[in-house]
């Protein structure tokens, strides 16, 4: 009796489905407005107002060694558009996508204007989730072996696979970020009371 050939890219997939439904997106229950703009140190990182109204993150678009601490609001963002919708639009993107020729770091891939509240950014992380969650899981084997090609700047051989690899670290890295941030500002709150 032979075995089956292992079915990888629904590995990949059923490792992030795992992580969002038994880890993130519980820790994510009641989040508050409080909670999500808290900074615990001077100068996090966060969203916030610019001067047109409209709320970004904080930080440059490029890397720093030892970033600033980042809010619940940043890392949610950073999930949620750094990971699946930026790439969402770049790879899966539809008839009327309005850049079909911008690769996946491409800043006119972020929205104009990102959650205020906490209910916003728990719904809007949820939403992003799904659309890259359901676009993968549609990819068959030859999909996930495919080249990102130019979309993929200087990722452009790497396969799909790869990319939903780093995907799912990063969405682990930071959810598990928001996971101790939550149980800090729980813990501070608790030791503050009389």
């Amino acid at each position: 009796m032979s075995t089956p050939p292992l079915d990888w890219g629904r590995l990949l997939v059923a490792q992030l489905e795992f992580y969002w439904d038994n880890h993130l997106w519980p820790r994510l229950n009641g989040l508050t407005d409080d909670e999500y703009f808290w900074a615990p140190v001077a100068g996090c990182w966060s969203i916030r107002p610019g001067p047109d109204g409209l709320f970004r993150t904080d930080g440059p678009a490029t890397r720093r060694r030892h970033p600033p601490l980042t809010t619940i609001a940043w890392r949610m963002m950073h999930i949620a558009v750094g990971c699946f919708a930026t790439r969402t639009s770049t790879f899966f993107a539809g008839p009327g996508s309005a850049h079909p020729d911008a690769d996946m770091f491409d800043p006119r891939h972020v929205p104009a204007d990102l959650p205020h509240t906490a209910a916003d950014g728990v719904s809007f992380l949820h939403d992003t989730y799904r659309q890259w969650h359901d676009h993968i899981a549609d990819l068959d084997d030859t999909s996930m072996r495919t080249p990102l090609g130019p979309k993929g700047a200087y990722f452009s051989a790497e396969p799909m696979a790869a990319l939903i690899a780093h995907i799912n670290r990063e969405t682990m890295h930071h959810g598990g970020e928001i996971g101790l941030m939550r149980d800090l500002y729980a813990a501070l709150r608790r030791t503050a009371r009389p």
